[in-house]
């Protein structure tokens, strides 16, 4: 279900929540092309800053879009513009929510979303804000099956 534009106001806020797993890391870097070994490859993770694999910085920003187009503003959103600032790093097994607040409403159903991500300890991992158009008429949608997909070695 969807909140239509006339029906979001300043300030209302909504959440979405995710735990990365090991398959997350790989389906992501398949579906991006992003094979960073420090995404990938323990050994070399060891060595840097990190001392560990980390996912994706833009898998935390994909789980940004999952949050306007399922929980606020929901079905129907149109994504126009994203900001962010990668503030630490999300490891394997982290939980990460993703909070969602209206700043503003603007003309032709636009609105500008600040978007806060944080992990399990409540650290932020990402700060940004979105630019969307939101849907202007309510609906209410099952979700998709998606389909199983393996990972290939």
């Amino acid at each position: 279900t969807n909140i239509p534009y006339e029906a979001l106001e300043i300030g209302q806020q909504a959440s979405f929540e995710k735990q990365v797993e090991e398959r997350d890391v790989q389906l992501f870097a398949a579906v991006s092309g992003d094979n960073n070994p420090v995404h990938l490859d323990a050994a070399f993770a060891a060595e840097t800053m990190f001392k560990e694999r980390i996912a994706h910085g833009m898998w935390s920003g994909s789980l940004i879009s999952a949050a306007l187009a399922t929980v606020m503003p929901g079905p129907g959103t149109i994504y126009l513009e994203q900001s962010l600032a990668f503030k630490r790093p999300v490891k394997l097994d982290d939980t990460i929510t993703v909070t969602l607040k209206v700043l503003r409403k603007e003309p032709k159903n636009r609105l500008l979303v600040e978007c806060d991500v944080r992990n399990q300890n409540g650290q932020q991992v990402v700060a940004g804000e979105a630019r969307v158009i939101a849907p202007t008429e309510k609906v209410r949608l099952h979700k998709p099956i998606l389909p199983a997909i393996s990972i290939d070695r």
